[in-house]
């Protein structure tokens, strides 16, 4: 996971600073630690960006960034992985998770009707909701220590692989001036 990769889609903590409507988060902002682009604040964002990403909570956002405050991760990319359950993804992730909670906790599935309103989600809210919260923080931990893994090895694997290119380039660059010597 090179750094600049990372640096080219991330906002810039100065031109956060100055928008209004973020004037009262300044603090949060302006602090150095929270815009480091290293191996371990980079895997923990991944890992509190999907934790967050996959509870059913509201403000997931806000969730997010106190996590990256607190564990003194990457803010800009902890808050960003929240948006994989956008409101387009969201009811295929959350269904998911109280599938998995009810095959955790052994209990049946609900049938849905056919026309699913808010008034038949609040009615089984009672008997939906441990087996969803169940199976959200389930999921949210599994997919928290992969992707903190997955980050991690996937970076060490492009510093070796680029450090190995590097040294094939000098190499390469030595064979020819020691070529150009000899003639």
């Amino acid at each position: 996971m090179p750094r600049r990769f990372f640096q080219r889609y991330m906002p810039k903590p100065d031109t956060l600073r100055r928008q209004r409507s973020l004037r009262f988060i300044a603090p949060l902002i302006a602090d150095p630690g929270l815009w480091q682009l290293t191996r371990r604040s980079v895997a923990n964002a991944f890992s509190i960006g999907l934790f967050c990403a996959m509870l059913p909570i509201p403000c997931q956002m806000v969730a997010a960034a106190l996590g990256a405050r607190f564990s003194r991760c990457n803010l800009a990319l902890a808050v960003g992985l929240v948006w994989i359950t956008n409101p387009l993804t969201m009811p295929l992730v959350f269904y998911g998770n109280y599938r998995l909670g009810t095959l955790l906790l052994d209990t049946p599935l609900r049938e849905a009707p056919s026309r699913i309103s808010t008034r038949w989600l609040a009615e089984q809210m009672h008997d939906i909701m441990p087996a969803l919260l169940l199976g959200s923080l389930v999921s949210a931990l599994v997919l928290a220590v992969v992707a903190n893994v997955a980050v991690r090895l996937m970076w060490r694997w492009h510093v070796s692989h680029h450090w190995k290119r590097r040294r094939q380039k000098r190499r390469q660059r030595r064979a020819r001036v020691e070529a150009e010597f000899d003639d």
